[in-house]
């Protein structure tokens, strides 16, 4: 009862995610985790979700990374970010999730002849469709980018995945992913290289004068990130 009612002056006075993280740690507060829950799973699900590129391993991989938070509580320092944290917990869980399904691709993949007949019969089916008005080309352009994003090397997409769809500066992410800030920097740089090599050739002439004009795998980025 006691800590209910600490926990409810705090709620009534306003608090930072690290106090609240620090009774988590303390006392076992199930009420501060949960106000933690509340205000992080949605933020933790969209990072789950870009980096895996299911929605459904997003969904699973958000509870798991605040299951392994309250399992972890006794590692957390106060004087670190509650967030820096805490999206250290879902990077990792989404990283052992990304080389599963790489050791599973590459076991499963036909053969390489097989391969490059079915993607070329894919993009043909993908090129073949009716021209698209404005609306229909937004959402193809949305859905090239996410599968050119999930084809960057790690390194790559996660950086573009914290700076464009979290919004996270770049001294938060080179925090985050313990890196110097200007090694964020080169990444960033390099990541939205390889994205226009990516795309280029994927955006036919007729997609590009139905679609807005000008638009760089930072704008298309932008641009889709802002539909999540």
């Amino acid at each position: 009862m006691n800590g209910l009612w600490i926990s409810t002056l705090a709620l009534l006075r306003g608090r930072s995610d690290e106090e609240a993280m620090s009774r988590v740690k303390a006392y076992d507060d199930h009420e501060e985790f949960a106000w933690l829950l509340k205000k992080w799973q949605e933020p933790i699900r969209r990072l789950c979700t870009r980096l895996t590129g299911d929605a459904g391993q997003g969904e699973d991989l958000k509870q798991e990374t605040f299951l392994r938070l309250f399992r972890n509580r006794r590692q957390y320092e106060r004087s670190a970010k509650f967030s820096t944290f805490l999206w250290r917990i879902a990077l990792n869980l989404c990283r052992d999730e990304f080389r599963r399904q790489e050791r599973q691709r590459q076991f499963l993949s036909p053969p390489l002849d097989a391969r490059e007949a079915e993607g070329s019969e894919g993009a043909e089916a993908v090129w073949e469709a009716p021209g698209p008005d404005s609306n229909a080309v937004s959402a193809e352009e949305g859905a090239l980018v996410r599968k050119a994003l999930l084809e960057l090397p790690e390194i790559y997409r996660e950086v573009i995945v914290l700076r464009h769809y979290q919004d996270l500066k770049l001294g938060e992410i080179a925090e985050v992913l313990g890196i110097p800030e200007g090694t964020v920097n080169s990444r960033m740089a390099d990541a939205l290289t390889r994205l226009g090599r990516a795309l280029k050739p994927k955006l036919r002439p007729s997609l590009a004068r139905a679609a807005q004009p000008g638009k760089s795998p930072k704008s298309l980025l932008c641009y889709e990130s802002s539909k999540t």
